[in-house]
């Protein structure tokens, strides 16, 4: 990926290497372009900033548009923000709801202890109950894989 700068500023973005033989009909361009040739026509590199790490419930990141030249290379950056209440809200929301969700399954995949010809064992009694109480956990929603009753 490339960009093509003009008098310091950026002309086009993305730019490809096509574009420029496309550009330059009459000159006769090598295979393999050089990378001092082609910073003679003012096209250059573009380097990818690594994601930053992030808090995902309460930050957000996006990545920047076009380049920009950060020690004398052109690289895309990340900009991170922190997240609305109601954005922190709606994430809450859908981790609440595949928790619900898996939680649901395990109770479904005990579901044949409860039956009325089976006599149901305290620990898996209380496996059932340690689930139906998972909405009222301290971390609720964000459970972590300790906060998860084990199935007996």
């Amino acid at each position: 990926m490339y960009v093509k700068i003009t008098n310091g500023s950026i002309d086009t973005y993305p730019y490809n290497v096509g574009q420029l033989r496309r550009d330059n009909k009459n000159t006769s361009f090598p295979k393999q372009i050089p990378d001092g040739m082609l910073e003679s026509y003012g096209i250059l590199p573009v380097t990818f900033a690594d994601m930053p790490s992030i808090n995902d419930r309460t930050q957000k990141t996006e990545q920047a548009v076009a380049p920009s030249l950060v020690d004398d290379k052109w690289t895309v950056n990340w900009t991170t923000t922190d997240k609305t209440t109601e954005e922190i809200a709606e994430y809450d929301a859908a981790i609440a709801a595949g928790n619900r969700s898996t939680r649901d399954s395990k109770l479904a995949e005990t579901d044949w202890t409860a039956m009325s010809d089976v006599t149901m064992a305290d620990n898996m009694k209380t496996y059932r109950q340690a689930l139906r109480d998972l909405p009222t956990h301290k971390n609720w929603p964000n459970l972590e894989d300790a906060d998860w009753p084990t199935k007996p």
